[in-house]
């Protein structure tokens, strides 16, 4: 689905005072009335990933973001919307309401249209662990910026974090391309990484309590890669592996008797990944977990592709790499987690996982594509294997975490 307005709606003229508003729940269709925030959401989303990277790979259609907010079972997500004019009953600048999913009035009855939406904000809310957390994503509609929506957007996400008795707040912004070094450039305390110290977004947190605690590295891979290279890092990885490990390859699903080792490998990604600064703790996963995430891969139209490694002689599970694809047949895929445990780590599992699903991907869908993936700029084992299989840089993104007062 495409973006259907890309111009700020008629009221969003300069001047325009805004306030925010708590979207109403996610609606069980696409079709019902309700679905007016969502909309506004994808679209906004849709011209912000443009104006950053220049595509949409990144991007969330609408049925993606409204499956992805449809499943609340272990985060509750709450978004919020800026519309123009001041909340009835209030005085200008007040916030309309303090406690989360407040029911605030919208309009004299009907509801608004996506393109009235000058801005718009997800609250992500753990509640299963790292419940002192909010993860938040923030955007302002390209064309409105300098209207205060984003103040206005950030102090109902704080109103609600703090109703939900959260006292740390995550958030994230896009940077192409990374900058390089010297007084242009925000240098991450992890000494990996920098960001742009004059653009919008970094000048946004930097102003409003937020502090840089973490860089990680945008990467696309074009396909189709050079099979000899596959086959000559594959035997590398095979021979440093040796015989005590098996691969097995997933899609779409975890077979039971793996759900409890794969909730293993979920949980220590919370824990052995750089997290530089970032108030984060252990995220546990078991099975239902596991069950629950493959059903929300789904609602979202994502296909799932998993390859695990096996250390034969205990039948225990030591790597992982997972791929995640719209079901449309796009030209593009995203890679999401890998990880070795430590325990396991110097014998080039990472590698061999990741080819794995190189090449159940490539069979599934042949021809030219590209793999966009994240990591962390101090994760200096993992971007080698990334570098050796041909993912190249194409920005930053800066995680910047804030303690509430």
């Amino acid at each position: 689905m495409t973006s259907t307005e890309t111009s700020p709606g008629a009221a969003a003229r300069a001047g325009t005072t805004w306030r925010a508003v708590d979207a109403p729940p996610v609606p069980p269709t696409l079709e019902h009335p309700d679905i007016w925030a969502y909309q506004a959401y994808s679209e906004i989303e849709h011209d912000v990933q443009l104006a950053t990277w220049g595509w949409t790979d990144w991007w969330a259609p609408l049925p993606v973001i409204h499956g992805a907010l449809q499943q609340q079972e272990y985060h509750r997500k709450i978004l919020v919307v800026a519309l123009p004019g001041e909340a009835p009953g209030e005085a200008p600048g007040t916030a309309a309401d303090a406690s989360p999913g407040a029911d605030v009035p919208l309009t004299d009855g009907t509801a608004p249209a996506p393109r009235d939406v000058g801005g718009a904000a997800i609250v992500n809310l753990a509640t299963v662990s790292n419940t002192h957390l909010a993860y938040v994503t923030l955007m302002v509609r390209p064309g409105l910026e300098g209207q205060g929506i984003g103040d206005t957007l950030l102090a109902r996400v704080e109103e609600i974090a703090r109703a939900a008795d959260r006292t740390t707040v995550i958030t994230f912004s896009n940077h192409s391309p990374e900058p390089a070094p010297g007084p242009d450039a925000l240098d991450a305390p992890t000494g990996a990484g920098r960001v742009p110290v004059a653009s919008r977004p970094a000048r946004f947190a930097l102003g409003r309590g937020f502090t840089l605690e973490q860089v990680e590295r945008a990467s696309v891979l074009k396909l189709p890669v050079d099979p000899t290279l596959l086959d000559a890092l594959h035997a590398r990885s095979t021979e440093a592996a040796g015989d005590d490990y098996r691969l097995h390859t997933w899609w779409d699903e975890v077979p039971t008797v793996w759900e409890d080792q794969v909730a293993i490998l979920w949980t220590r990604m919370s824990t052995d990944i750089p997290n530089a600064g970032l108030d984060v703790a252990e995220s546990p996963w078991d099975a239902a977990r596991v069950r629950s995430h493959l059903r929300g891969l789904a609602g979202r139209h994502q296909h799932v592709l998993i390859t695990v490694a096996e250390h034969a002689p205990t039948g225990t599970l030591a790597a992982f790499s997972v791929v995640q694809m719209p079901v449309p047949d796009v030209p593009f895929a995203f890679q999401e987690d890998t990880l070795v445990l430590r325990e396991h780590r110097g014998h080039r599992l990472g590698m061999l996982v990741k080819i794995a699903n190189l090449r159940a991907y490539s069979e599934r869908r042949p021809g030219e594509r590209r793999i966009n993936t994240w990591n962390a700029q101090e994760n200096e084992h993992m971007l080698a294997i990334n570098v050796a299989l041909g993912f190249e840089p194409v920005g930053v993104a800066a995680v910047w975490q804030k303690r509430l007062g």
